[in-house]
């Protein structure tokens, strides 16, 4: 069996803001385990971002309030550690990779002074050996000429580039656990199998899990060995991702698929999802995908819970699903 690296059980968040709360994580629930690649999709808005975010405790505090719920992470309960605590698990037990590398890397110094500094505040490396691992790192990551790079700074080298830092950074003291926050985004689509690539390699090396969010179902399916669908804050689905891409049973990861413009006949205009997301500062009541769904019934008007499928460790939270499980 394998152990469960970060567990986030019934988690629900709000931002206090001027004309009230937004309730920006509504009860969620998931768990990665060690060597797995789990991802989270979603429309803009579906707290993706602020689920990993407050697993690692990168939120400022007084920002937000946890309504309910814990995080685990590698056995600590992450809500109740000090923060000298989360400072030395961060970069060496848990590291996360950003969207943007330029404005994740520090501009005003040399690539080297960064990843010498990571590697020599989470190990005993002396300089010398932190500067021999720190050119391995950008070696994996297949970079040429890596001594020549650590002399460089980050806004003289490519987007590419300089994203393949960021994973060697990441990976710089072995992390348990990587979260990987639309890092290929801003990459084509050469650029972004090939980093992909480097990231799945270095992962199964070092038995490294991952929770990769991403708004891309082309790139999650390729990439990801499980699967949640978030909307609104809440998690609608979850499963590995085959059976979850190949066989959606909420309506709203159905409808995520039809929008893909692949799945648009020849001539046919592009299908998008109708209406909009609900405003969390006012949620609605029951489901909160309702006002969007075209199979929204009576029973929609209550909020429905994760119903378990019993196939495939698949769960979906449309009462469509009990409705069909039941017959």
């Amino acid at each position: 069996m394998r152990k469960t690296v970060l567990d986030i059980d019934n988690l629900s968040l709000e931002f206090p803001v001027y004309k009230g709360t937004v309730s920006a994580v509504n009860r969620v629930s998931l768990h990665v385990q060690e060597g797995e690649i789990v991802g989270i999709v979603g429309e803009s808005g579906s707290a993706k971002s602020v689920t990993a975010m407050t697993a690692m405790r990168l939120l400022p505090s007084e920002s937000f309030r946890i309504r309910s719920g814990r995080i685990t992470l590698l056995g600590q309960d992450m809500l109740a550690l000090s923060e000298q605590k989360l400072a030395s698990m961060r970069g060496r037990d848990v590291a996360m990779i950003f969207q943007e590398p330029l404005t994740a890397l520090n501009p005003t110094r040399k690539v080297g002074a960064q990843m010498l500094g990571v590697i020599r505040l989470h190990t005993k490396l002396s300089e010398r050996e932190a500067r021999l691992h720190a050119i391995k790192l950008l070696t994996d990551m297949r970079i040429n000429d890596a001594e020549e790079i650590l002399e460089r700074y980050p806004f003289e080298l490519s987007g590419g580039m300089r994203q393949r830092i960021l994973i060697g950074l990441a990976f710089a003291c072995s992390p348990k656990l990587l979260i990987a926050d639309e890092p290929t985004t801003a990459l084509d689509v050469t650029v972004q199998k090939q980093v992909l690539q480097l990231l799945r390699q270095k992962a199964r090396e070092l038995n490294t899990a991952i929770l990769f969010i991403s708004h891309d179902l082309a790139v999650v399916s390729q990439f990801c060995d499980r699967l949640y669908v978030m909307y609104a804050g809440s998690v609608v689905e979850t499963g590995p991702t085959r059976e979850v891409l190949g066989a959606p049973k909420h309506p709203y990861t159905q409808a995520l698929i039809r929008a893909l413009p692949e799945s648009a006949a020849p001539g046919q205009p592009l299908r998008s999802i109708r209406g909009v997301v609900p405003n969390l500062t006012d949620m609605p009541t029951g489901c909160a995908f309702r006002e969007r769904c075209d199979s929204a019934f009576e029973a929609c008007s209550a909020i429905p819970p994760l119903f378990s499928l019993d196939e495939d460790n698949r769960a979906s939270a449309c009462w469509l699903c009990e409705k069909e499980h039941a017959a």
